[in-house]
């Protein structure tokens, strides 16, 4: 021992641990990764929880998601072997199921839990699929955040929770979000993907069939693969319902679908489709009035279709899915206030990324407009017979005006404004503007914008009313988006579900 004291040490290297090191660095990137992402949610339900508060916490149990209690009724009938379409659901409401049998099957899991548990799961799926929603159409807007764009994602999302269209759908349990998600997905996402391009508006259209209106966009736009693709799905999910439910499909694919005495009173404010506006204002119910919707419908839809080709060639697919949806909304013969769901779609497209200021004045006041009871206003004014009739009728027809006003307002800043902003910046030698100034450019393009927090790139995986008592409408049942307890508008024409 004395020897190896005595003898000269040899040099003493040290292993540096750099897997320790490496992931301790990762573990502080992940943490601070997560902050703005906490804090966007924790934002996102602070604006959005008086919302979910109202509607689920304080809404009478009569009127209490009505919509959510049909959805549940027609898998529930499907569980005990009843007739699907010639069940209704518990008084004072007595509403039918609507929706294709292919809904029914979907909507199983929220039938097997309670009532109360369905309704609090269905809320906060809302919720995400609004975050998902936001994500995708304010893009632009929410890469100009960088590492904060998750608080400004929620502070958007939470915001939008508060207009009528959105906390209607909150309000009644509907089912809006799930079918603008899927279709915003589908269309606007940046990469093929995991799936065929097509086929989420497929499944959107098998569970409500308006989203089929996205098969004639890609008919006029000659986009033959995703039109077969689309078409292709959605018979499929059909065939093999009609396969599993032959007595349901046959129910009501051969009457339900054909009987619009089901939707419920078209005339009421509740419905804002072109239809809904003519058995308010235009000729007596019969063929004037057919003709005359049907010649509107022609009018719009060329319009419109054309409007939704000519972004689309610009790759702006947030602001496609914002003309087809409202074109929905139009031409549809029935349009309940909530399916302008679309308008979230329709305002990111309008705001782009915030660097034009017309455009975010046009969105600003889009959002406005949806906030506005408007429609319920003019229906009170209607029934007391106060102020001057037309603009009684014009804020009952509000909604309607809404769509038609921001299709112009698509074409004017978005189709036309970057066409003028390009040959300006042409005129002047310098960088014209590219997908990234308005929307979320096309399919397999660059953005030039940096997702917004989550963004997977191809999912698009971004994340998110009346002086009258509980009874609330005519009949008592509450529905149709009319005002419901503690608003000061008299009691509007009852309106069943969308369907």
């Amino acid at each position: 021992m004395g020897g190896l004291r005595g003898a000269r040490a040899g040099p003493v290297f040290a292993i540096p641990d750099n897997g320790g090191r490496a992931d301790h660095q990762r573990t502080v990137l992940t943490r601070r990764a997560s902050i703005p992402h906490l804090l966007g949610v924790a934002v996102f339900a602070a604006v959005a929880g008086g919302v979910v508060h109202r509607y689920l916490l304080d809404w009478p149990d009569e009127i209490w998601q009505v919509d959510l209690e049909v959805y549940r009724a027609g898998s529930r009938s499907l569980l005990e072997g009843r007739q699907v379409y010639d069940w209704l659901t518990g008084g004072p409401q007595w509403l039918p199921f609507t929706y294709p049998p292919f809904a029914a099957l979907l909507g199983m899991p929220l039938a097997l839990m309670p009532f109360s548990a369905a309704a609090w799961v269905w809320a906060l799926l809302q919720l995400a699929l609004m975050w998902i929603s936001v994500g995708i159409a304010f893009r632009p807007l929410l890469a100009r955040f960088g590492r904060w764009a998750p608080v400004a994602q929620g502070t958007v999302a939470g915001t939008l929770v508060h207009t009528l269209p959105l906390s209607d759908g909150f309000r009644f349990g509907q089912v809006n979000a799930v079918i603008v998600t899927l279709c915003l997905v589908d269309v606007a996402r940046r990469t093929e993907g995991r799936w065929p391009r097509g086929s989420l508006v497929a499944v959107a259209a098998a569970i409500k069939l308006t989203p089929a209106v996205f098969w004639i966009h890609w008919t006029v736009t000659r986009q033959w693969r995703t039109l077969a693709v689309s078409v292709a799905t959605a018979a499929g999910l059909t065939a093999l319902t009609a396969f599993l439910l032959p007595s349901a499909s046959a129910a009501f694919w051969t009457a339900a679908l054909l009987d619009p005495g089901r939707l419920g009173p078209n005339q009421g404010a509740s419905n804002q489709s072109m239809r809904g506006v003519l058995l308010r204002l235009g000729p007596p119910e019969g063929p004037a009035l057919t003709l005359t919707w049907l010649a509107l419908v022609l009018l719009v839809g060329v319009a419109g279709f054309s409007l939704a080709a000519r972004l689309d060639r610009m790759g702006e697919q947030v602001a496609v899915v914002g003309t087809v949806g409202l074109l929905a909304v139009l031409v549809s013969p029935v349009s309940w206030v909530h399916h302008l769901h679309w308008g979230i779609v329709v305002i990111g497209a309008l705001v782009g990324d915030g660097r034009q200021r017309r455009r975010v004045v046009a969105g600003a006041v889009a959002t406005v407009w949806l906030y506005l009871h408007m429609p319920w206003w003019g229906t009170g004014m209607v029934q007391r017979g106060e102020g001057p009739a037309w603009w009684a009728r014009l804020l009952e027809n509000s909604f309607a005006l809404f769509a038609v006003v921001a299709l112009i307002a698509l074409w004017w800043l978005v189709a036309r404004g970057r066409g003028v902003v390009a040959a300006s910046a042409v005129a002047t030698g310098s960088h014209g503007a590219g997908p990234q100034d308005g929307g979320s450019g096309r399919p397999g393009s660059p953005d030039g914008a940096q997702a917004p927090a989550g963004d997977t790139g191809d999912a698009g995986a971004d994340g998110a009313d009346g002086s009258r008592g509980a009874g609330g409408s005519v009949d008592g049942t509450g529905h149709g988006g009319e005002p419901g307890p503690g608003e000061s508008t008299p009691n509007p024409p009852l309106t069943l579900p969308a369907r």
